[in-house]
């Protein structure tokens, strides 16, 4: 595992730490007290909330390993030690596509989400973006077919 870094932002190492905290303090002892609970009901092989409670707490337990090993192999990446008008990791860049304008920031894959503009830096589009310049006209193959744009703007 320590050959696999996570590539990410500040804001978005802050989310996860955030998220992390939540998850350890409020979450952890929300499902142990059900599972006590649960216990309650009586015999444990026909009990569905005792079944529904041990799962819940697996997911949440697999999430917590996840993060806290996101975290460990964390890598900070400063979008301000590349050239302003370069696209990278961290950055806001906005392009033209058949005269149609989109704007997306690129972030590490653990804070990706597309339906607020923010993409992996490891998707067909980010890859096509990453290095480029302001002016620069870029041919992208993507899962959809191939996207021809022109880079108008980075910021970040």
């Amino acid at each position: 595992m320590a050959d696999k870094s996570y590539p990410m932002t500040a804001e978005g190492k802050k989310k996860l730490e955030d998220e992390l905290e939540e998850l350890k303090t409020k979450k952890r002892p929300e499902v142990i007290d059900r599972i006590k609970v649960a216990r309650g009901f009586g015999d444990l092989s026909e009990n569905s909330e005792y079944e529904a409670a041990k799962d819940e707490q697996s997911t949440l337990e697999n999430r917590i390993v996840t993060i806290q090993t996101m975290l460990r192999y964390a890598e900070i990446i400063d979008s301000k030690a590349v050239a302003e008008n370069e696209v990278s990791l961290g950055k806001k860049v906005t392009f033209e596509e058949d005269g149609d304008e989109e704007t997306y920031e690129i972030v590490g894959a653990a804070e990706a989400d597309a339906f607020n503009g923010k993409i992996s830096n490891e998707s067909p589009i980010a890859q096509g973006l990453i290095g480029r310049k302001v002016g620069d006209k870029v041919t992208i193959s993507t899962p959809g077919g191939e996207m021809k744009i022109k880079i108008t703007k980075v910021e970040g």
